[in-house]
């Protein structure tokens, strides 16, 4: 099946669940206009959205929050990753809630649904801050965090403010387990950065994932997470799109955690796909450093060593995206470890 018609056909799974149609077919452009906040483009719970300000301009923060419909008492936050969503957990929430577990997921400010305010000076700081703000607002006072790729960055330094807040982390191929600065990754500016987010299509995310992310494999259901990417990047809004990519690049390269594992009080489980292939940075890299950079399931054990109470789970076989590659085998995965004792 073509990426046009593997869309296509997730629409119509869709509509016929009685989701809205996100576009008929992609533009011969280049890819369907979803909007810069994903606009036309369907979640599978209603989202709702808290404010907030940055640097002076109103925001928003999209979230959907999901009941389970026999309560176990406990919640779980999902923090996506930087190429991901809120929408893309969407399996993984489903087993949780069937699990009796309540799931807040939201969409990070400057990704997705939430508001990409021009002037932000994105931190992790910033994230997590907002992150706890809206637990808070929800009348969630602790929760298990689960943070994937740059999520499972955020929810690291948010495990080291918070603590008191995060009942168990699990981090999911995460990055920032290694500071990539001290393997000679050299900083790149926000304006050529910003450069090369313009030039995003269909054919340069599926190229990088299907690298990084699938060991040189693709399922015709990948696809519609590459559009859902590359649709908010079609329109009037693209440079916004493009601009808050680029700063948080810039974030995830100058706000390394790597020196403070130490700090992570709450009991770890590292989820790590064995085949994943990313390590930040490696396009900036000079083509002779390359083959120094470590990939996650690499530098993970290394990185638990420094946690005061953290575990790896290898998952054989799958790569960077594990909930997406194989959701059931993620799944019970995920459900074994937080049947396990917490604090």
């Amino acid at each position: 099946m073509t990426a046009i018609g593997a869309l296509a056909a997730a629409m119509l799974a869709g509509n016929a669940a009685g989701q809205p149609v996100e576009q008929s077919l992609p533009t011969l452009t280049g890819g369907p206009d979803f909007g810069p906040r994903l606009e036309r483009f369907a979640y599978p719970w209603p989202v709702q959205t808290i404010n907030a300000d940055i640097i002076g301009q109103p925001a928003e923060m999209a979230f959907m929050d999901v009941a389970a419909p026999r309560p176990n008492g406990r919640s779980v936050v999902l923090l996506h990753g930087k190429n991901f969503c809120g929408a893309t957990w969407e399996s993984t929430v489903r087993a949780l809630t069937a699990a009796g577990y309540r799931v807040l997921v939201p969409d990070q400010i400057g990704f997705c649904k939430s508001s990409k305010p021009r002037g932000a000076q994105y931190s992790f700081e910033m994230l997590a801050n907002l992150t706890h703000r809206l637990m808070v607002s929800r009348g969630i006072g602790r929760a298990t965090i689960v943070g994937h790729s740059i999520g499972g960055m955020l929810a690291m330094r948010f495990a080291i403010m918070f603590p008191e807040a995060v009942d168990q982390l699990v981090l999911v191929n995460p990055l920032g387990l290694k500071d990539r600065s001290e393997e000679g990754l050299p900083y790149v500016d926000v304006d050529t950065l910003w450069a090369g987010e313009k030039k995003t299509s269909y054919a340069s995310i599926k190229a990088y994932q299907q690298a990084n992310y699938y060991h040189d494999s693709w399922k015709p259901a990948y696809d519609r997470w590459v559009w859902m990417q590359v649709g908010m990047y079609q329109g009037a809004g693209r440079d916004a799109v493009a601009l808050a990519q680029a700063k948080t690049s810039e974030m995830v390269k100058t706000q390394s955690v790597a020196h403070e594992l130490y700090r992570i009080k709450p009991p770890t489980t590292l989820i790590i796909g064995t085949l994943d292939r990313t390590a930040f940075g490696r396009q900036q890299m000079q083509p002779s450093l390359r083959g120094f950079l470590q990939s996650i399931p690499l530098v993970a054990p290394e990185a638990a060593r420094q946690m005061p109470d953290a575990t790896v789970v290898r998952l054989e076989g799958l790569g960077h995206a594990p909930q997406v590659e194989d959701p059931a085998r993620f799944e019970a995965t995920l459900l074994a470890t937080l049947a396990r004792p917490r604090r």
